[in-house]
């Protein structure tokens, strides 16, 4: 009984690294870009993103679980952007 608690708490993807850890080498990918690229990056998602709206509207969308990955992807840009901009502001005072 204990080896099913302790295999249901240590959650891991199928490459066997922790689940969260996918997500945070993401978010590092991004935070190494400049907050130029990371514009130009978040306005070609947002234009998938629109795309794929009127795709999924008309029943002509093909994968659908792109558009989940998209809206995470935008804000995990958003949200280094924005740290970007607090230390820039912290920097200054």
């Amino acid at each position: 009984m204990a080896k099913k608690a302790a295999a249901k708490k240590a959650k891991t993807s199928k490459a066997g690294k922790p689940a969260s850890a996918k997500t945070a080498s993401k978010a590092d990918d991004f935070r190494a870009k400049s907050a130029d690229e990371l514009g130009d990056q978040l306005v070609s998602m947002k234009k998938e993103q629109f795309n794929l709206r009127f795709q999924r509207a008309n029943g002509q969308a093909e994968n659908t679980g792109r558009i989940r990955t998209l809206r995470r992807d935008i804000a995990r840009i958003e949200t280094v952007l924005n740290e970007q901009r607090r230390d820039q502001r912290r920097a200054k005072a």
